[in-house]
């Protein structure tokens, strides 16, 4: 079994639900104990988080685009954080899931160096290593109904960019996801061999030519208003 996460970049906006559904459900998870905030209410708020999104540009304009990367712990299948841990409190359980054994940690952050993703945080009110836990403490509690039994994170995100499941089963939701949009791991060259799956963002459909009206509308405006109405109008393929 590798439980994981599958993100889609084509419909991921970047509003951040994900990041602050995690946030709130863990910020007294049995499993890490609470996030910590630090200064909350001051002119320079910050905290732990496990989930955060990287906002990129892409492409240059007017045919530019920003692509949003939400980025957690990857549950690789060879974590270099788990083989570095001197105390084996970073451990990768049966299920696929990396977890850190607060009682075990004593912060020394080699499992943070050791991380090429930036996943995990040092929280400095606990002095123990936080990392997503993929809500393993809801994934398998048979009290709540089946449909609850997901990460926070892909219950929360409104436009259905995050999937859980098993990618171990070819015939799962995930995995068939994965074969049909060409999903990919980040940094695969490294050797680690993430288990979460990025989809790639689609390309625009092609602006059908249906006769000189057609090519007029699709000509290039002069006003930046007017290009970025035509951008908009090629991305909707109309």
């Amino acid at each position: 079994m590798k439980l994981g996460l599958v993100i889609d970049l084509d419909t991921c906006v970047g509003c951040h639900a994900c990041a602050t559904a995690c946030k709130q459900w863990n910020g007294a998870s049995a499993i890490s104990g609470p996030l910590s905030d630090y200064d909350p209410y001051g002119d320079d708020p910050s905290g732990v988080w496990f989930n955060r999104i990287r906002h990129y540009e892409v492409g240059a304009y007017p045919e530019s685009k920003t692509v949003n990367v939400p980025m957690s712990c990857l549950h690789c299948e060879d974590a270099a954080c788990v083989t570095v841990c001197p105390t084996g409190a970073s451990y990768k359980r049966e299920d696929g899931i990396v977890l850190v054994d607060q009682e075990r940690c004593m912060g020394c952050n080699l499992c943070a160096w050791a991380c090429p993703y930036g996943a995990r945080e040092l929280d400095a009110a606990s002095g123990t290593m936080k990392k997503c836990t993929l809500c393993a403490d809801r994934v398998h509690d048979e009290r709540l109904p089946p449909e609850d039994r997901q990460p926070a994170c892909v219950l929360a995100c409104p436009t259905h960019a995050r999937h859980y499941g098993d990618l171990d089963d070819p015939q799962s939701h995930v995995s068939v996801l994965v074969a049909e949009r060409g999903g990919f791991g980040l940094l695969e060259s490294l050797g680690y061999r993430p288990v979460n799956r990025y989809l790639p963002p689609r390309q625009p459909r092609p602006v059908v030519d249906d006769g000189p009206a057609s090519r007029a509308s699709a000509a290039e405006p002069a006003s930046a208003l007017g290009r970025l109405a035509a951008l908009a109008r090629a991305a909707l393929g109309r």
